[in-house]
């Protein structure tokens, strides 16, 4: 019983909104306007069916190739991700395995540049 006043409090407030914008003149005009040319659509239309069923065809039409499309394009995305995903682990691996093999270097790299008893300086006063 609650959903009933609710319905038709929303469509009282929508008949007495609508009727509060009519009272400023463009909003009048505008709607005027629309609604003349809404009733001569119908009209010419209502005379006119083929090109009426035509115009739809190629609506339809259009909006196929547009999904069409879509779809097409949708598929290419997912199979790019699903190839991004499959190359992640062996990428990660890859920088896994240079990571160890820099570890490694730089022990070399130590042990060549300072060996293991430290010279001293030439730099370094002598005592």
């Amino acid at each position: 019983m609650s959903e009933n006043k609710f319905v038709k409090g929303i469509l009282y407030g929508a008949v007495v909104g609508g009727a509060i914008t009519l009272l400023d003149r463009k909003t009048r005009d505008s709607v005027m306007n629309k609604t003349r040319y809404v009733r001569n659509e119908i009209k010419y239309y209502s005379k006119n069916r083929e090109e009426l069923k035509n115009n739809i065809e190629q609506q339809i039409t259009k909006w196929k190739s547009v999904y069409d499309q879509f779809s097409s394009d949708a598929m290419y995305l997912t199979e790019k991700v699903n190839e991004a995903k499959e190359i992640t682990p062996q990428v990660k691996t890859l920088f896994t395995d240079t990571k160890d093999a820099f570890s490694q270097s730089k022990e070399e790299y130590k042990s060549i540049v300072v060996p293991e008893q430290e010279e001293k300086s030439i730099f370094e006063p002598k005592k």
